[in-house]
């Protein structure tokens, strides 16, 4: 499957990994409804004009890492599939 078809399904609720990631359990998955917590204990609610309140997020084996940019490698592989359960 190619990275267009990945960003379709993960607008639609899926979470994807490519085949050749080191971390047997690591995917991506979109995340919404955020929010952080400023230097002043505020409650920030996270909201951009174009993509509205929504990142991209890397579930690996250190945590999970919001707004995950793919690699060159990432964008052009063919190696990505869907989560089906996770381990």
């Amino acid at each position: 499957m190619d990275f267009g078809k990945v960003i379709e399904l993960l607008k639609k609720g899926k979470k994807l990994q490519r085949k050749g990631w080191n971390g047997k359990n690591q995917y991506i998955e979109l995340a919404t409804n955020i929010s952080y917590k400023n230097n002043k204990c505020e409650i920030i609610n996270v909201e951009h004009e174009n993509i509205g309140n929504r990142a991209i997020a890397f579930v690996g084996t250190s945590g999970v890492q919001l707004g995950w940019l793919a690699s060159q490698a990432d964008m052009l592989a063919e190696d990505w599939k869907i989560v089906e359960r996770e381990n």
